[in-house]
């Protein structure tokens, strides 16, 4: 039998492994705080309903599930009725819940919660653990401190917070791993992606201050004529006659898209924001039913949605965010009725700014360092190599690299300012330029010889930061470079008063 076709609330002996494992860590601590990473398609719902079904039986505790959208609100109360659990959806509706209540689960969202604990309707102390769906969003981490004597259990695909001055490491005690994507692939839970990439100049794209591409310089990017005739160009290569997905960074490329496929005779169709429920409804319906189907939308299928069926996911955008690209490609990577490959179409350079998507990422280096990823535009830690022709300048000297990431991420850990990092690295080209000078002007002469390896560590520095304006970049590099001249003429002075002692 397909192991994707067992019933949905047949755990699959890892889910099972994982339940289980996660239990055993509840029943360990009185009030600790788990985040539990699945990659999307693995069956997080199901687990974690399994998860509230033990816990209800074993503690006899009420268990709260906090999702931060209304569908996730019904599919999730949906999963747990359907294994027995008594669940009840905390909506704006609801104004009174009977203090004596049988209910073993609430599913709500954030705010709506939050209103009904301020106004009396939820005993706190009766829950003894809240499950937070989606936990990457962090819209959770205030409500939290409402339940002090509860478990907490975070649930998501991609343990990197969307807020990069929210890490979740300091809203969870530890992260515990479920199999990785190449594993349940090769497993058969998740079908193998077939990656077709294009090199796309996207020099013109500008990021916001949440550290991503703005809509506007993506719609003036995605919505030039070349780039609309590359997508049906890729479309018609690639995916012809796939149920296909398309994911765009604004409204206006999404709909000029729809428009270029529509032209080309693709059976297309746009849904943004703007959709009412009914239309939304109706082309979800259209776009399950159509098998050559194309739906072209803005940020609203990546999470909460789920079309096994989907054969072929275009990215039509660029992102900086690692947890957007799992959720955009793992829309298809569902394993169903026999279906073991999809196709991913890459128009933003993403797989080369994070690499395959199946490809294993250390997620416990990435929850322990958060820095050196959030919005980041690479997912390694860089060593730059001075050029050869400059290392001769500097024969002098054992030690010419200088980690910025490595040094970023020693300083959060140690609560040291950011501004450590630089003080560090200027101090680093400083004892270079006096290691291989006679005298202050030709240390200083030097210095002028790292011109790009200045520039680089810059940017390796803004990169940490996370959202860094141009003028405040620019501000950077010249501080630096006057910095470096102050200490080598204090150093270069105080090195000649030593001689001059001896």
């Amino acid at each position: 039998m397909n192991k994707s076709n067992k019933s949905q609330f047949e755990l699959h002996p890892f889910q099972d492994t994982d339940v289980a494992n996660l239990m055993e860590k509840l029943n360990g601590c009185k009030t600790c705080r788990l985040l539990y990473q699945l990659p999307t398609g693995g069956g997080k719902t199901v687990i974690f309903s399994e998860l509230t079904k033990r816990y209800a039986a074993r503690y006899n505790r009420k268990v709260v599930v906090l999702t931060h959208r209304v569908e996730l609100c019904k599919q999730t109360a949906a999963t747990l009725e359907r294994i027995g659990i008594r669940t009840k959806i905390i909506s704006s509706e609801v104004k009174r819940i009977p203090r004596r209540n049988n209910y073993q689960c609430f599913v709500a969202m954030v705010e709506t919660l939050k209103n009904r604990i301020k106004d009396g309707l939820i005993d706190t102390d009766s829950i003894g653990l809240v499950i937070v769906d989606e936990a990457h969003h962090n819209s959770f981490r205030k409500l939290l401190a409402k339940f002090p004597q509860a478990h907490i259990i975070g649930v998501t695909a991609t343990p990197l917070s969307s807020d990069i001055n929210l890490p979740l490491n300091k809203s969870y005690d530890e992260l515990i791993t479920g199999k990785d994507i190449s594993a349940l692939i090769s497993e058969g839970f998740l079908a193998t992606p077939d990656t077709h990439s294009y090199d796309i100049e996207t020099n013109s794209l500008k990021t916001g201050i949440h550290g991503d591409f703005t809509v506007r310089t993506s719609d003036e990017l995605y919505g030039t004529p070349a780039m609309l005739d590359l997508l049906v160009h890729a479309y018609n290569r690639h995916a012809k006659g796939k149920r296909t997905l398309i994911f765009n960074n604004g409204v206006l490329a999404s709909k000029l898209v729809c428009k270029a496929l529509n032209d080309a005779g693709i059976n297309a169709r746009h849904l943004d924001h703007k959709a009412t429920a009914q239309e939304r409804a109706d082309i979800l319906n259209w776009f399950k039913k159509t098998k050559d189907a194309v739906l072209t939308s803005v940020s609203l299928l990546t999470t909460g949605f789920d079309e096994p069926s989907i054969k072929a996911v275009i990215l039509n955008r660029a992102t900086t965010s690692l947890t957007l690209y799992h959720q955009m490609i793992g829309r298809g990577s569902r394993a169903v009725n026999r279906k073991k490959r999809f196709s991913v179409i890459d128009l933003g350079n993403n797989i080369e700014r994070f690499g395959a998507w199946q490809e294993p990422l250390n997620w416990q280096h990435i929850f322990a360092h958060p820095h050196l990823y959030a919005g980041n535009n690479n997912l390694s830690t860089e060593l730059h190599a001075i050029p050869s022709e400059d290392r001769a300048k500097f024969a002098n000297s054992l030690e010419l690299a200088f980690d910025v990431q490595a040094a970023y991420s020693n300083a959060m850990d140690q609560d040291l300012k950011p501004k450590t990092v630089i003080r560090d690295a200027i101090r680093q080209h400083a004892r270079m330029c006096i290691e291989n000078a006679s005298s202050i002007v030709e240390a200083i002469n030097l210095s002028e010889e790292l011109d790009k390896e200045i520039n680089w560590r810059i940017k390796q520095y803004c990169k940490c930061l996370g959202n860094v304006t141009n003028n405040y970049r620019d501000w950077l590099l010249a501080d630096y470079k006057e910095k470096l001249k102050t200490m080598i003429t204090k150093l270069m002075r105080r090195k000649s008063r030593l001689a001059e002692a001896v």
